[in-house]
């Protein structure tokens, strides 16, 4: 019976768990303050994330309230009937002007 009259400041195991208690706090308040921040997108009504920009595998996940969209690109360039609307001009101060034809 060394156990029970051991002194607590000796034995390593105490210090340990409460090290245990003390990253259990912090992951804790880590994961509280995740979940409030303003600029989380599973806590917007309306989100678009677009996986792969630009690439012949892209895809856009649209989420417009409770309904979730997905469009996957079949790798070709889109085409259509149309013609030229206008011609857009950047500014120095990085501003842009539309100008219809």
């Amino acid at each position: 019976m060394r156990l029970l009259d051991e002194d607590e400041g000796l034995n390593p195991a105490l210090s340990v768990v409460n090290l245990v208690d003390v990253f259990l706090v912090l992951v804790a308040a880590l994961l509280i303050t995740i979940a409030q921040n303003p600029l989380n997108p599973f806590m917007a009504e309306n989100v678009t994330v677009i996986k792969n920009a630009g690439k012949d595998n892209m895809e856009i996940i649209v989420k417009t309230g409770n309904v979730i969209e997905t469009f996957k690109s079949d790798g070709q360039t889109g085409s259509g009937t149309g013609k030229k609307a206008g011609t857009t001009y950047e500014m120095a101060d990085g501003s842009m002007i539309y100008v219809t034809e």
